[in-house]
């Protein structure tokens, strides 16, 4: 059994790890192999001794910019994969590792391959569209010259500028008469151009040809038959077909430049049927030849992407973690020798060994006649937080770090937040039928753990997914909750025995409603199932979870108190517990305390006593009689002297801790004694982050009881409006049942009551869409914001400052794709 104990991992969550500042002379030939297998490790977190050089001037400037520029290459070979739509599984079989040099130069061949293949797959496939356009250009109009040689002029119609049919075809404005008999066109001067423009121009390119000419044109179109790639695109594009007859080397010149301003492409077309037959056969037949040619370098290019593929996933790691290789060499510095690099990080107390043998390992395997030297260093100013932390433990820590980083050894809320905060949650959420569906959602998120941790998921997936031990809690905590208030969708349950109360006799219809007696013992667990329905169900569950809010503040208050006491004397400060932390728990127990008490002496005797009354009137007339509102004897006197206390506790929390220190500060700097800083607030292990400082800066003594004063007057306040803030565990627990009981008398009983079956059915969608959308989505948000904002404002206000910052070593495991 002790052998068993002795595998477990040694996870302290209460403080933080204890780090230590080291320093690392490495030589020169054996430095990329240790920061390497220091990387492999991920224990070593470094600091940068180069803060004042940009990056441009560190010495590995070069080796970065070389990593960076690999970097591209494998982009555009993903993106060329991905827009090919190829799927490159990499090989299983072990592949030799790469130099970084010979996988710089494999890159810049294949880019060079890639982009000459595109180039040309480019060119080939603008010559290809240019003669699909061709084809289509000499299809089209030979119907356009054919039916202008067939129709009489009184077959036309003149286009009015504003003018445009409903089909999209635009009718062609008349031109001269002589020009426009049926003759030759060759005869008359009258010439033509043909083209073809993107269909989402063609209007506003007819309106400007109409304008330029002044009406003196003919324009004809009609849609193609056949979709066109846009090679810039690689997008399919409909266009249409045109042509334009007019008169003259003046209206040429404009329709050109119209065409060309336009992106539309022109074509020459013969007037002659024969010599259009023979050109369409010499296009077509081009066209064949073009596509086997554009097929084949298609193949071509995708084998060539395919032998990328296989190992893109491995280059792509290679070079992230060269990069990141380089990155921390630069933040190291060299030696007067120019021969060694010096380099300092924070590590965990725990891993020194670890890392020593690493850099042996690494100055054995780099064949280096000197040793890397590893010594640890004094520090000054705090050292980074670091929790060592489990599947389950990960995601509590991420919502505390989220208000704020935990100060260097200070107590850390996260430990008690995996019991209280799924707790708080199910206070204001209890139903165990709520909690069975988070359950199962909770245990599909765990069953697929395995496969969803190697996907990439959705921003809201993947919060759900890293919170999942969360939600399996608050599950849980639900459905234990729900017990005790006895509510399955708000319908109660005799779960756990009959009821207490029963009918007082045969003449008792309603024995929901009025007539029901207590006639033996209480219901075992939870809240009977009797009170539902009855006359006084709200004001008996009004005062219940009002009660058990205060009582679960007070509580959690205290505890926050209580790790106060524990963090001033693990730092060893003595006023801090003297001054503060005393004061603090007379003050809130004095009147807070008092009234949990009362609470719980209330439920006990079963007295009728008004709460409200002894606490408003142990203000107002402390000495006064109690009379009925007497709970146990000797309460006046010892209400009296509780409010004493609270009265003492205010100035004890704000006179003596500055004038204590401003004594300190006079001793120690007239040279009488020193040992009295070991137990105040400025030991350098109290406030590390201003040791420094301290030793030179002035001591202000207005200053600190200024932030004395607000800090008595904020807990004095903060005891008041935290206990209220308390109330809406009852608030959002009552909003909660009674939700549920709406949606379930309101909706499904009243539908069940019909007994036309499609009413039934609609009743059924609609209380379970009500129940998931409102009662598990927006509601569980709703209590999820609202515990974390009394874990964070409530709870850890007592006690955690949250200024500390990461501990994020140099690790391999944690470089992201975003990093590229």
């Amino acid at each position: 059994m002790d052998g068993f104990r002795d595998k477990l991992p040694h996870m302290d969550l209460m403080r933080s790890e204890k780090m230590t500042l080291v320093q690392l002379i490495i030589p020169v030939e054996s430095a990329h192999r240790s920061i390497t297998y220091l990387g492999e490790l991920g224990l070593l977190q470094f600091r940068d001794l180069n803060a004042d050089k940009s990056p441009f001037q560190r010495t590995f400037a070069t080796q970065v910019k070389r990593c960076g520029e690999m970097s591209r290459k494998l982009r555009f070979f993903k993106d060329q994969i991905d827009k090919a739509g190829l799927r490159c599984l990499p090989r299983h079989e072990l592949e030799p590792d790469t130099e970084l040099g010979d996988l710089e130069r494999q890159l810049a061949d294949h880019e060079h391959e890639v982009l000459e293949m595109n180039s040309n797959s480019e060119k080939l496939r603008q010559t290809y569209n240019e003669l699909l356009e061709f084809k289509i250009v000499l299809q089209k109009a030979s119907g356009f010259l054919v039916s202008s040689n067939a129709h009489a002029i009184g077959d036309e119609t003149e286009l009015h500028e504003s003018t445009y049919s409903n089909n999209g075809f635009v009718e062609s404005s008349s031109l001269l008469e002589q020009e426009m008999r049926p003759e030759p066109f060759n005869q008359s001067g009258l010439r033509f151009i043909n083209g073809i423009i993107n269909k989402e121009k063609l209007l506003r390119f007819e309106r400007i040809l109409f304008r330029a000419t002044r009406g003196n044109m003919l324009f004809n179109q009609t849609p193609s038959d056949e979709e066109i790639i846009d090679p810039s695109t690689s997008e399919m594009v409909e266009k249409n077909v045109f042509v334009v007859f007019f008169s003259g080397e003046q209206a040429r010149t404009k329709i050109l430049k119209i065409c060309e301003a336009f992106g539309a492409n022109c074509y020459p077309v013969p007037e002659d049927t024969t010599k259009q037959r023979q050109l369409t056969r010499e296009v077509l037949s081009r066209l064949s030849d073009l596509e086997a040619t554009l097929h084949a370098g298609t193949r071509h290019r995708n084998n060539a992407l395919n032998a990328v593929g296989y190992s893109l996933t491995k280059w792509m790691t290679t070079v992230r973690r060269e990069k990141a290789v380089y990155d921390t060499l630069n933040m190291l510095s060299f030696d007067v020798t120019k021969k060694c690099l010096v380099g300092e990080g924070w590590c965990p107390t725990f891993a020194k060994t670890q890392i020593r043998e690493v850099l042996q390992r690494a100055t054995s395997d780099s064949n280096s006649q000197v040793g890397v030297i590893f010594h640890v260093m004094h520090a000054v100013e705090s050292p980074p937080t670091y929790f060592r932390t489990n599947k389950l433990t990960n995601a509590f820590q991420e919502i505390i770090d989220a208000y704020g980083v935990a100060r260097y050894q200070e107590a850390n809320p996260a430990v008690y937040s995996v019991v209280t905060y799924p707790f708080l949650f199910a206070v204001m959420f209890g139903d165990w039928g709520h909690g069975l569906c988070l359950l199962l959602g909770a245990l599909y998120l765990l069953a697929r753990e395995r496969k969803l941790s190697k996907q990439k998921l959705g921003s809201f997936m993947e919060m759900l997914f890293g919170g999942r031990y969360v939600i399996l809690l608050m599950a849980l905590f639900s459905i234990y909750c729900g017990l005790i208030y006895n509510e399955f969708f708000s319908v109660p349950f005799h779960i756990f025995g009959g009821s207490a109360y029963k009918c007082r006799d045969a003449t008792c219809s309603d024995a929901y409603t009025a007539g029901l007696v207590k006639y033996r013992d209480p219901y075992p667990f939870g809240v009977d199932p009797s009170w539902r329905g009855s006359r006084s169900e709200l004001p008996y569950l009004n005062s219940l979870k009002m009660k058990m809010s205060i009582l679960l503040g007070i509580a959690q208050m205290n505890l926050g108190l209580i790790l106060s006491f524990f963090n001033a004397r693990f730092f060893g400060s003595s006023l801090d517990i003297r001054y503060q932390f005393i004061p603090q728990m007379i003050f809130l127990n004095s009147l807070f305390g008092y009234l949990s008490l009362l609470i719980i002496i209330k439920w006990w005797t079963g007295s009728q006593a008004d709460l409200y009354h002894v606490m408003i009137y142990m203000f107002l007339s402390p000495t006064e009689e109690l009379g009925q509102n007497e709970l146990f004897w000797g309460q006046r006197p010892l209400q009296i002297l509780l409010l004493l206390m609270a009265f003492i506790a205010v100035p004890w929390m704000l006179f003596p801790k500055p004038f204590a220190l401003r004594k300190i500060h006079m001793e120690r700097f007239q040279g009488r004694t020193y040992d009295l800083l070991g137990t105040s607030e400025v030991d350098i292990d109290v406030e590390p982050d201003s040791a420094r400082s301290h030793q030179e800066e002035e001591f202000n003594f207005s200053e600190i009881f200024v932030h004395q004063l607000i800090h008595s007057i904020e807990f004095v306040l903060g005891s008041v409006s935290n206990t209220a803030s308390y109330l809406r565990l009852w608030a959002l627990s009552l909003a909660h049942s009674e939700l549920s009981t709406v949606f379930y008398e309101k909706v499904l009983l009243l539908a069940w009551g019909y007994e036309n079956i499609l009413v039934r059915l609609i009743g059924v969608l609609v209380f379970a869409f009500a129940t998931a959308f409102i009662l598990l989505m927006m509601e569980t948000l709703s209590a999820f914001l609202h515990a974390l904002r009394l874990h964070w404002v409530e709870f850890m206000g007592k006690f955690f400052h949250g200024d500390g910052y990461k501990f994020v070593p140099f690790s391999f495991a944690l470089i992201s794709d975003d990093d590229d």
